[in-house]
């Protein structure tokens, strides 16, 4: 088969290169970078840790309103798909650059094969839930990450073209998770200066425009993780930095280490030796699970409900006092209870390319 990749932000790299390695084995796959995520630390470091071929296509789309993103996107990838002629255009997750591949490959009657199908958070008001639901309905193929999103799709008529497969992040935290050591990372400081990572630490990510776009939010964030026990390692989104930087130097918020962007086996090993973690990403709160971390997550929906049990991870408006006190709550671990599959998803998800390619040709 001809698989043609579409990916364009962290949480895709990660998943499409356990998928990408399956597909070496017995097919032709064709990367393309929309460019959403654009920081070296955020794209281009993905690739090389995670020994995946760099992509063909970079279309170096970022910035602008959704509308502007998505149509530019659709046009850079429809030219592509035109020239390249896949049987499969291979997506994951809810980005703007999902959406834009899923439309222009539908329109052009190329299969479409979604990773990470089925999952909702009923926001009304999340561009990515949006997301999501359209590229849902235009797929071929819906690969599910848990069980709550086979039901998902059912429920929207789309029983007949979901299946479980289980989560890739599971699968690239079991192969990657042990591949670098704590002692061994050196932060780059928005300061300009280096520092290792501190013996005992909590790990802050914080990103999405909700939490991001006023000071008022990420002041309180801020103040949250100021009242801390132990220092808080907080790697800060570039569309971020200047708001980060000014409220850390108005507050005196000194126990908070501001870096720059890490990359995945960073971010991992960070995860791992964390005492806690605070985040508003969908993909991070997953591998605080893996990890078997404490997680606060600071959104008003629901994005893994699988992760949501016995204080394992708990939603929080962006309020000090709530983050703190959640943050303080005791998880109880069941090791035995692993909703995300197997680790062996990516082997399912090109069984079902090759079963659903070979029937379309009978």
């Amino acid at each position: 088969m001809k698989v043609v990749t579409v990916v364009g932000a962290r949480p895709q790299f990660i998943k499409a290169a356990v998928v990408s390695h399956e597909l070496a084995k017995r097919h032709e796959e064709i990367i393309v970078h929309t460019g959403q995520h654009f920081d070296y630390n955020m794209s281009e470091k993905f690739f090389e840790e995670l020994d995946i071929p760099a992509p063909k296509y970079n279309l170096g789309i970022s910035g602008g309103t959704h509308a502007q993103m998505t149509g530019k996107m659709m046009i850079g990838i429809e030219d592509i798909l035109i020239k390249e002629h896949p049987d499969w255009l291979l997506v994951y997750g809810d980005t703007n650059s999902t959406l834009a591949a899923a439309l222009a490959a539908s329109k052009l009657n190329i299969p479409i094969c979604h990773v990470e199908a089925g999952n909702r958070t009923f926001s009304k008001t999340n561009p990515e839930e949006k997301n999501r639901i359209c590229t849902d309905h235009l797929a071929t193929l819906l690969c599910a990450s848990n069980q709550a999103s086979m039901v998902y799709a059912k429920n929207e008529g789309l029983g007949d073209r979901i299946f479980l497969v289980g989560n890739p992040m599971y699968d690239a935290f079991l192969q990657n998770s042990g591949k670098l050591k704590k002692e061994e990372i050196v932060l780059s400081l928005l300061s300009g200066k280096t520092s290792p990572v501190p013996e005992r630490y909590y790990y802050l990510t914080c990103h999405r425009e909700e939490n991001t776009s006023n000071d008022n939010d990420l002041f309180e964030i801020f103040k949250a993780m100021q009242q801390l026990e132990y220092p808080t390692v907080y790697p800060v989104h570039p569309r971020n930095r200047e708001r980060a930087l000014r409220l850390f130097k108005q507050h005196n918020f000194d126990k908070l280490i501001l870096t720059e962007p890490v990359g995945y086996l960073e971010s991992l090993c960070l995860i791992k030796n964390a005492e806690k973690i605070v985040t508003d990403s969908g993909g991070l709160q997953t591998e605080a699970f893996f990890a078997e971390k404490k997680c606060i997550t600071v959104l008003d929906f629901v994005c893994w409900q699988e992760t949501m049990v016995a204080n394992r991870n708990e939603l929080s408006r962006p309020i000090a006092s709530e983050i703190f006190e959640k943050l303080n709550k005791q998880q109880t671990v069941d090791k035995s209870y692993l909703p995300f599959g197997d680790g062996h998803s990516a082997e399912k998800i090109v069984k079902l390319m090759e079963e659903k390619y070979l029937e379309s040709k009978v």
